[in-house]
């Protein structure tokens, strides 16, 4: 008799979030740039603290984030190829993993922006198995087991098998 796979067990991608920080101009540069890798509009993050060192205060615009979550696969696949497909396992978390892209211009099709400058952002790709939303929802919310969770071995196995990602 042959066992059947649970499809409950089965790991999607969630998201794909890009994200970059700065203050001032650094941060127009870098807002301009998500539009121009993603094509959508890019939500602004305040600060709550205040970081003297930084020149950071309370409600100061200091990042940029975009969050994906449509045609998941060819944009992933064209943000692996900037890192060559290799990955570290360290980058790799409980239910995501992110990696850096130092410059814009690796991505397959960009092209240089000499008012952008050399700049580079966060990639976030977030997963998540069948019934997530019990966790999420706002009107009879529950709770998740821990076997819910997937652990970094999983996603490995996954990014090697779907991906053809390395990780070192």
């Amino acid at each position: 008799m042959e066992k059947k796979n649970n499809i409950m067990r089965d790991i999607k991608i969630e998201k794909v979030v890009l994200s970059v920080g700065g203050i001032a101009e650094e941060l127009e540069k870098g807002v301009e740039l998500l539009k121009i890798v993603t094509g959508r509009k890019v939500a602004k993050m305040k600060s709550n603290k205040r970081i003297p060192s930084l020149n950071v205060r309370p409600n100061l615009e200091v990042g940029g984030v975009v969050t994906i979550r449509k045609d998941l696969q060819t944009f992933l696949w064209r943000m692996l190829e900037t890192v060559d497909n290799i990955l570290k396992k360290k980058q790799v978390s409980e239910n995501n993993f992110s990696f850096g892209i130092k410059e814009y211009i690796e991505i397959p099709g960009m092209e240089y922006h000499r008012e952008l400058g050399i700049r580079g952002f966060d990639v976030t790709v977030v997963f998540k198995r069948a019934g997530r939303r019990v966790k999420l929802k706002k009107i009879k919310k529950g709770k998740i087991p821990k076997k819910q969770i997937i652990s970094r071995e999983e996603i490995i196995k996954f990014m090697e098998e779907t991906f053809k990602t390395e990780f070192i």
